[in-house]
Parts: C-alpha cells; sequence; structure tokens
C-alpha cells in the first residue's frame, strides 16, 4: 500500500518576554536562558524561522508591533494568536487571521502592557498556510504526471490506507520506480519544494511530514503536490514558472511510504486547512477513471478507456 503526503501546516512558538519600555533591555529573545543578547530598545526582531511567512516584533516604545511578511511567491494564509499572556492587552484581539498576497507585509497586532510598571510576558503563536481561500477552482483536465503508456495505481480516491483524511481523500498513487522523472501535470508556479530527506520512507507515522515534494500553485488557486520524491530530486526551485509537461523531479520512496511511488493530489486552502478536490486527468489513451474505495469496495487501481 502507498502512503499520503506531509502535511502542510506549521506552527512556529516564539516565546518572548516584555518589560516595561523603561526596563526594555530585560526583554528576552528567544526564550528565557538563551545565551543571546537582548535587543537595545527600538530595535526589530525576526522570529527565527525557515517558512514562507516571517514575524518581526518591533519595540515602539510604548508598545510592541508585531509584523508578518510573506516570502512566497504565491498566497499565504496566516493565524496569529497568544498561547499564553499575562500583564497584557493585543490590539486587534488575537487570534486574528489574515492572507497575504506574494511579498506583502501587514501588521496584524500591537501589544500593549496593562500595566507599564511591571513585566508582561506573552507566548506568540504564528501559524501559516499556503494558499487562498477565496480561490475558485476551474474544471481542467490535468496530464499524467509523467511518461509512461501502462499506468498503475496503487490507491485512489478515498483510499483506506492513507487517502481517508481530507489533504489526501482525492489523491492517487502512481506506482513508479525509483528515479522516474515526473512532470507538471498542468502549468503554474512553484510555491514549496523539499529535496533534504535523505532516508527511504516507511509506516512510520514519523515519516508523515518527511516527503520530498513540490507544491505547485495554478492560476485559479489551486495547487497540486508532488510526493515522495527521491532525495535531491526536485529539479525546479521556488518562484519558477513551469509548463505543463515539463520535468519538475525524480519520483522515490522517501516519507510515510511502503513501497516507491508517486503520490499526487490537487488541493485548495479551506480556511487554515489543505482540502484534497476531485480532478480530471488524461494518459496516453484518453482519460483515466479513478476507483474509489469509500464508494464501492474496488481494487485501488485505474482503468484506461
Amino acid at each position: 500500500m502507498k502512503a499520503g503526503a506531509p502535511r502542510q501546516a506549521v506552527a512556529t512558538l516564539i516565546v518572548l518576554a516584555l518589560s516595561a519600555p523603561v526596563e526594555a533591555a530585560s526583554r528576552f529573545w528567544p526564550a528565557p536562558g538563551t545565551k543571546e543578547p537582548p535587543a537595545a530598545p527600538g530595535a526589530s526582531q525576526s522570529a527565527p524561522t525557515g517558512e514562507a511567512v516571517r514575524l518581526q516584533l518591533s519595540d515602539r516604545g510604548s508598545h510592541y508591533e508585531v509584523a508578518v511578511r510573506n516570502h512566497a511567491p504565491g498566497p499565504m494564509q496566516v493565524r496569529l494568536g497568544l498561547a499564553r499572556a499575562s500583564n497584557l492587552r493585543a490590539v486587534p484581539a488575537l487570534p486574528i487571521e489574515a492572507v497575504l498576497p506574494p511579498g506583502a507585509q501587514r501588521v496584524l497586532a500591537r501589544l500593549y502592557p496593562l500595566d507599564p510598571r511591571q513585566d508582561a510576558r506573552f507566548d506568540l503563536d504564528l501559524r501559516q498556510l499556503p494558499g487562498d481561500p477565496r480561490a475558485r477552482p476551474a474544471d481542467v483536465e490535468y496530464r499524467l504526471p509523467f511518461d509512461h503508456q501502462q499506468v498503475r495505481v496503487d490507491q485512489a480516491f478515498g483510499g483506506r490506507f492513507s487517502h481517508a483524511d481530507a489533504e489526501n481523500h482525492y489523491a492517487v498513487d502512481f506506482a513508479v520506480p525509483e528515479g522516474t522523472p515526473v512532470l507538471a501535470a498542468r502549468e503554474g508556479t512553484v510555491l514549496q519544494v523539499e529535496d533534504g530527506v535523505r532516508d527511504a520512507g516507511g509506516p512510520a507515522a514519523a515519516n508523515v511530514a518527511r516527503a520530498n515534494h513540490v507544491r505547485i500553485l495554478h492560476d485559479d488557486g489551486s495547487m497540486a503536490l508532488y510526493a515522495h520524491l527521491q532525495p535531491d530530486g526536485v529539479l525546479v526551485r521556488v518562484g519558477e514558472r513551469v509548463r505543463q509537461g515539463q520535468r519538475i523531479g525524480l519520483s522515490g520512496n522517501t516519507g510515510f511510504s511502503t513501497a516507491p511511488h508517486l503520490h499526487f493530489v490537487v488541493q485548495v486552502n479551506a480556511g487554515m486547512d489543505l482540502r484534497a478536490i476531485p480532478f480530471r486527468m488524461h494518459g496516453p489513451q484518453g482519460e483515466l477513471r479513478f476507483a474509489r474505495e469509500d464508494a464501492a469496495p474496488a481494487p485501488g487501481s485505474a482503468a484506461l478507456p
């Protein structure tokens, strides 16, 4: 059996301590106990994260300004919240959500101590997810994401092994040998890549988020995910515009997987959650018909007309 794609929602926890403005040197960044020195009053600091959306905290004297910037080539949805807080007032009240266009920076909140004479402590929680929940996917036909005359599908729509969740319900696992060139099923912009997973996959839960993959954003706001690529098997870069049929990677067996295969799924942002959507796909002999295990028990295979 084959397994699903890595989950893409990422939570970044930033632990800070905020004192009265006259005692700004008593702030800690990052968490108390580290050796990193506190910033000088009036300084701005960015959260240490490799994610697409970066958080920046700026000392404005009477309060702190929390801004986020989207470094991805496509829209990102964020949710900023307080994991815990004392002697603190956020304006506007948290949590708050926003959709950031590519390259956009936005101030999401300002944090004020209720009593400036006392310390105010807080944990900020920034969550981010690719895509815009306002997107409306079009009904288009995708091409087969590899050049094979014979098509073997080991798990399709509603697959009981790993396609039962909303993110992967309409995913398809194509059985292809490792190193098979993976082709873009539709033109779009490369939104995310991961090719640093070195070891082979397996059915352990720890492998769920460890698959090498490419995520491509389409012009209608939908996103295609190509997962379980081999180590160093990504052939495109973030921000690159790819055409349909272009080589984007090499198939593999990384992540939550029991055998070499290509996991393909079209997803949308459903509001801080990724959701798979059904799609139509054509191969060398016409449109593929995917069996649905959740609708009628059947072998997880695709029949070519």
